[in-house]
């Protein structure tokens, strides 16, 4: 066995552990709430022990396949993203339907029928439950899932994917199998019960019913959101422990594990060729807005910067950026700020220009909006950087926010290797890097909205909101008439608010459409926000130290938000 099959079998060995340790940890976490009374239930309509094993495997193929490749199937034929989604939705009607009425549900299982007795007909049967079900089943928030959804959405789906996903779905699933086995076993130890099998499975019916009605219109979320969060830090602490966030860096591929971590102890080992700009939309702040080339950059030191410009980590990187382009650009330097956009906004070119005039970024900026450069580097982080030598060999790398001495020295360095001298003194800008415990970056589109309290989110239509009496550590409500979209929420009547506890020196929100917005901390008013232009970052609110408290915002009719970020 070679070396290079042992770290790959030991690779996938450990994404299959923290896959399966995450995904049990969802598994007993509030995310499951919507499904429980379905798997009991439906565990329990018939006394075939194979059936609760079916559900379970329904959900876990359904749920891996359309995570990682159902949204790339659905671009591909041109269909809408929810269209999984709805499906899902009419699959739970037609079997509840089939199990309240039962000569539907003679129609419904003939076909089955046809291939065997009445076990094989039950046994499909919940194969197909579970797969409907793996269809709407919305996980917690994670380390373990957020990688799953990068490579999902950057299509880098390899056997690492595959194991991460499947070993996530397992763990997800078995304490729900666990649920369906013991409803099965009650029945059968009851006399009683298994003569009411009729009556159970038309229960089983209603509860299938009542979930399609509770998915449609989002209603166990305020149920999720009251039971305790005590799962969270379990999650963390899975993807943040040493191998596993090393696992989960190097998920895409033989690259990741080449630009791994091991940088930090040799800044400057020469890590093999960087990969070309690939796929490149657009270009900006290049003569006549031409491409540039990695080969025509050969003799030159080139940073590539992976960034978006509504993200506040981004921001907070561009001072130094800007910094050493107007200090080494002369002796030798290039840098390449590759845009991968986050949100939909930013993968119009007209707003990235106007970011790139506004905050003074005059290096070329090549806009990567179907991420394949970013595939290319094997990239997950916004923002990055790849420190590429004179001939063209990535020698120093650095993920998210700080380590920007090490990254100027690094610079220098090889500045200095290719015949540079008299080499200015050092940028000398401060490190903004946040260093204490604050609250964690807050989407308001409900795709990614996982700290709301409150009312519950209709998606997509407009509807008033009430704001809750208080409001937890790290969370937000919305007050008034608001249409919460995927990506982001619009206020449709003034007035609508958003309240947000939080703890931070600096609120950023990244804001578009036009109108002021009010904005007072703990009861007392604070400068207003005028927003205006394409959607971009604000900062909203700012303290010499850290601190908690409640922030109300007020927005004018038309105004959209989508992202809090914290400094």
């Amino acid at each position: 066995t070679s070396p290079r099959t042992l770290v790959e079998g030991s690779f996938v060995v450990t994404l299959l552990l923290i896959g399966f340790l995450g995904g049990i940890v969802t598994g007993i976490s509030p995310c499951i709430i919507p499904v429980v009374p379905v798997i009991v239930a439906s565990g329990a309509s018939e006394i075939d022990r194979r059936r609760p094993f079916m559900i379970i495997a329904g959900l876990v193929v359904s749920f891996t396949i359309f995570t990682l490749v159902g949204g790339q199937l659905l671009s591909l034929l041109h269909l809408p993203q929810d269209l999984l989604r709805t499906i899902a939705i009419i699959m739970l009607v037609v079997l509840a339907f089939g199990l309240l009425l039962p000569p539907v549900g003679e129609l419904l299982e003939r076909p089955f029928a046809k291939l065997g007795g009445r076990r094989q007909v039950t046994s499909l049967g919940g194969f197909v439950l579970g797969a409907s079900l793996g269809l709407i089943f919305v996980p917690c928030a994670g380390p373990v899932l957020a990688a799953i959804s990068v490579v999902a959405a950057t299509h880098r789906v390899g056997l690492g994917a595959w194991a991460l996903t499947i070993a996530y779905a397992v763990g997800a699933a078995l304490p729900l199998l666990v649920l369906a086995v013991l409803a099965q076993r009650a029945v059968e130890g009851f006399a009683r019960l298994r003569s009411s099998l009729p009556t159970i499975r038309k229960f089983t019916g209603g509860v299938l019913l009542l979930t399609a009605f509770v998915v449609i219109g989002n209603v166990a979320a305020p149920l999720q959101r009251s039971t305790p969060g005590f799962t969270g830090r379990l999650q963390d602490s899975i993807g943040a422990s040493g191998g596993g966030a090393a696992a989960l860096r190097s998920l895409t591929g033989e690259r990741a594990l080449r630009f791994s971590g091991e940088v930090a102890s040799a800044p400057l080992a020469n890590q093999g060729p960087a990969p070309s700009f690939t796929g490149i939309t657009s270009w900006l702040n290049t003569p006549g807005d031409r491409p540039l080339t990695l080969a025509g950059l050969r003799g030159h030191v080139v940073l590539v910067d992976f960034w978006t410009y509504s993200c506040i980590n981004c921001q907070r990187t561009l001072p130094h950026l800007e910094a050493w382009d107007h200090l080494y650009r002369s002796k030798g330097l290039v840098i390449v700020g590759v845009h991968a956009p986050e949100f939909p906004f930013e993968h119009v070119r007209a707003n990235v220009a106007s970011a790139v005039k506004s905050d003074g970024v005059n290096y070329p900026v090549a806009l990567d909006n179907n991420f394949a450069t970013w595939n290319a580097y094997a990239n997950q982080y916004w923002p990055a950087e790849y420190l590429i030598d004179q001939d063209g060999n990535v020698r120093h790398t650095s993920t998210g926010e700080g380590e920007y001495a090490q990254t100027e020295a690094a610079i220098r360095t090889l500045l200095k290797a290719g015949g540079t001298s008299g080499l200015p003194q050092v940028s000398g800008i401060p490190d903004q890097t946040p260093i204490e415990s604050m609250t964690q970056e807050s989407y308001l589109g409900y795709s990614r909205l996982n700290n709301a309290v409150g009312s519950p989110t209709i998606p997509d239509r407009p509807a008033t909101y009430v704001t809750p009496s208080s409001i937890p550590p790290d969370s937000l409500a919305f007050g008034g008439r608001w249409l919460v979209g995927s990506e982001a929420a619009r206020a449709e009547a003034d007035g609508a608010t958003i309240t947000l506890n939080f703890t931070a020196r600096d609120v950023y929100l990244v804001l578009g459409g036009q109108g002021t917005m009010d904005v007072s901390f703990d009861g007392q008013s604070l400068h207003p926000v005028r927003v205006a232009g394409v959607p971009n970052l604000y900062r909203i609110f700012s303290s010499p130290a850290t601190v908690s408290g409640e922030l109300h915002l007020r927005f004018p009719r038309g105004v959209s938000a989508y992202d809090f970020t914290f400094g």
